[in-house]
This record gives C-alpha cells, sequence and structure tokens, in this order.
C-alpha cells in the first residue's frame, strides 16, 4: 500500500471499530438488561429493541450511499455518526422499553456502512482494495471478540445506560476521526460525471449475485448465534468464559485469511478461495446440526474447532465481497452500489435473528443449524458461475485520487 491508502485504510477501519464496539458491547448483555425496564419481561418487545437497529439501517443505507454520490462520502459520514450517536444517549436515557426501541431505531438510521466502504474503495486502488476491506473486517471481528470480555465488566460498573453513552461517546470519537485522520476525499472533475442509476446496478447480475450472498452470510451469522451460547454453556462453559473460546477462534482465523486470501489474490485464485470459504461454513453448519441431532451434544474442543474453522471462512468472504463489489461497481454509482450491498447486509441481520429465534424454537438447534447449512448449499450455486474481478494492469495501477487527474 501507498502511504495514504495505509492511512484511509487505518482511519476508516477505526471508524468502522468504534462504532461496531458500541454496537457489540451491548449485544451480549441486552437480554439480561432488559428485564430491569417496565415491559422488559416482553421478549417479543425485548427482540424488536434488538432486531430494530438492522431494519433501519437496511432501509437507509440505499439512500445514505447515493447521497454520498452527490453530496461527499464525508460530509453523510458525519450526518450518520451524529444521528447513531444521538440514538445511543436516547437509548441511554431511556426508562421504557419502547425508549429502548426508539432509541435503538435512532441508532440503525446512521447507517454509514456503504458509504464507509465507497470511500475506501475511492481511496485504494483495485491491487490492495482487498487487503484494505481486510482490515476493515478484521475490525469488525475483534471488536466483536473484544466486546465479549468487556460488556459483562462495563455493565457491571455503568449498567446498560452507561455502555449507551460509551457507544455515543465512541461515535462522537468517530466524528473527529473523520475529519482529522481521513485522508482528503479525491478531487473530482470540473464537469459532473455521468451518475449511474439504481436500475443499472440491480440489473448488473455479478453484483447482485454478491448482495444476495451478503444477506445470507449476514442472516446466519445472526441464525446461528442463537444456538451456539447454549450449546457451549450445555457442553459445561460459563457463560463469562464463552470468551475463552471466541477469542482464541477470531484471532486465528484472521491469520489464516491473511496466508490464503492475499496470495491466492495475487495468484489468480480469488474465486477458488471465495467458493470454498462458502462451502466450508456449509460444512460447519452442517456438522453442527449432526451434533445437535446426536442429542448428547458436542464438547468445548469439538465446538472451538468448528467456530475456528467458521471464523475462517467468513472472515475470507468480509474481506473479498466488499472487494468484489466496490470493483464491479461502475465508479460514477459506487456509493449507490454498495448502498444495496449493505441494505441487504443489514436486511440478513434482521432476518437471521427474527428467523432464527423462531426456527430454534419449533425445529430445535439441528433444525436451525441445518436451515443455515441448506442456504449456504443455495448461495454457493448462486456464486458457482461468478469471476473475480480483473486484477488492474500495472499503467492502471496507480492512486485513485492520480487517475482521476488523468
Amino acid at each position: 500500500m501507498l502511504p495514504l491508502e495505509r492511512r484511509s485504510s487505518l482511519s476508516l477501519a477505526f471508524i468502522y471499530a468504534l462504532r461496531m464496539l458500541g454496537l457489540f458491547l451491548v449485544l451480549p448483555v441486552f437480554a439480561l438488561e432488559a428485564p430491569h425496564y417496565p415491559g422488559g419481561d416482553d421478549a417479543a418487545m425485548v427482540g424488536l429493541a434488538m432486531g430494530i437497529y438492522g431494519l433501519t439501517q437496511g432501509l437507509l443505507q440505499l439512500p445514505l450511499g447515493m447521497a454520498s454520490d452527490r453530496l461527499g462520502r464525508k460530509r453523510v459520514i458525519t450526518a450518520g455518526l451524529l444521528v447513531f450517536a444521538g440514538g445511543s444517549f436516547a437509548a441511554a436515557w431511556a426508562d421504557t422499553l419502547t425508549g429502548l426501541v426508539i432509541g435503538r431505531a435512532l441508532q440503525g438510521g446512521g447507517a454509514i456502512s456503504a458509504v464507509v466502504t465507497a470511500l475506501l474503495a475511492d481511496q485504494t486502488r483495485d491491487s490492495v482494495r482487498t487487503k484494505a476491506m481486510a482490515l476493515v473486517g478484521a475490525s469488525i471481528g475483534l471488536m466483536f471478540a473484544l466486546s465479549l470480555v468487556l460488556a459483562p465488566l462495563l455493565v457491571g460498573i455503568g449498567g446498560l445506560r452507561g455502555l449507551f453513552v460509551l457507544t455515543g461517546l465512541l461515535a462522537l470519537l468517530g466524528i473527529a476521526v473523520v475529519h482529522w485522520a481521513v485522508p482528503p476525499e479525491p478531487s473530482r472533475h470540473a464537469a459532473p460525471p455521468p451518475r449511474g442509476s439504481l436500475r443499472d446496478v440491480l440489473r448488473h447480475g455479478p453484483t447482485m449475485r454478491l448482495d444476495a450472498g451478503v444477506f445470507i452470510l449476514h442472516a446466519v451469522l445472526l441464525a446461528m448465534w442463537v444456538g451456539v451460547p447454549g450449546q457451549l454453556e450445555a457442553a459445561g462453559l460459563a457463560r463469562e468464559h464463552h470468551w475463552w473460546v471466541y477469542l482464541p477462534a477470531v484471532t486465528a482465523s484472521f491469520f489464516v485469511m491473511s496466508a490464503s486470501l492475499f496470495p491466492a489474490e495475487r495468484r489468480g485464485y480469488l474465486r477458488a478461495v471465495f467458493l470454498a470459504a462458502i462451502g466450508l461454513i456449509g460444512l460447519v453448519l452442517a456438522a453442527l446440526a449432526l451434533g445437535a441431532r446426536a442429542g448428547a451434544g458436542l464438547g468445548v474442543p469439538a465446538l472451538a474447532l468448528l467456530l475456528f474453522l467458521f471464523f475462517c471462512g467468513s472472515n475470507v468472504l468480509e474481506a473479498a465481497q466488499p472487494s468484489m463489489a466496490s470493483r464491479l461497481a461502475p465508479p460514477q454509482a459506487r456509493g449507490t452500489a454498495m448502498g444495496v450491498y449493505n441494505t441487504l447486509q443489514s436486511l440478513g441481520f434482521f432476518a437471521g435473528g427474527a428467523v432464527g429465534g423462531w426456527l430454534a424454537k419449533h425445529v430445535g438447534m439441528a433444525g436451525l443449524y441445518g436451515t443455515c447449512a441448506a442456504l449456504m448449499g443455495l448461495w454457493l450455486l448462486l456464486a458457482w458461475p461468478m469471476q473475480a474481478p480483473q486484477r488492474s494492469t500495472p499503467a492502471d495501477d496507480v492512486p485513485a485520487d492520480q487517475a482521476r487527474a488523468t
């Protein structure tokens, strides 16, 4: 990477990390703290309060992505972080579960994932974009693992209100990073470039295959966590010790991803690694389904190994998919294309939480994991015809800003 590419990748990954840490800190303890609020014994309302964030995210990713094509990335990111911070403070001062639902909905209104991804794509070359996207994916995974360790400690100090206040402060810190650390946006032509339409994005087959895949991946990701914590407890690992499994599995999987994805992309094997990662997750989910159907359940070592393999596959996909989506999208409609991509990502989270709970209740853990494995099989069929984006030639491998200047 060039110095400006490193600066852009690290600063934008840091913004992602600050925002996702605030969100993840709440999730492990939300259901345990909700009964302290009036109406907190209503499981449906608790589920709505947790999932409404993903719904509002999904509804607003595309409009904000399109707005960033016209108004500029940094303006939209700043506005989104302000909305996210406002929702966090609203949730902190809520004294009913309904107030928490409103606060969480406002948090989701700060739907800037597509804009951050588009800005990162603007500021990096094709040849290093997967590595840049991997930094963002790594920041998300590390924040998830860190939240599992910190959440029980922090909620004991400040309660759920304190976690929401911390979330709002982290969002405000992200605004400072946008303006002081992120490099300036690439210069634009004196005459506005031609704008791609939403219709062009929706009719582009390779992009829509990636969009369908990101929906399935994140639906499966959230749905499987309906069952995994319970399986770990059933295997004899106390809730406060689950991070003993999560943190090593996530961390080790990053090394595997770095050692496999980047060399494979350089050698022209990105498609093969991409498909292998989908298949690996499907096999992990099939193994979890068989273990749940066996009755006795899996032990902690077996679950730890399966989670490590799952994270190996998901980290490859989290790094490769947004890179491929941004490279396939027309530059003048990149914000729109990434808006569609992140809309389906957010809706996948919402669908996974809602449907995963229903499946666990009505068909059990084996049915839940079996359904998720079938979805991964469907994705593998959809993805099979895909081709990886062509690597740039040496003549084209220039900084994004210079490319626009020429």
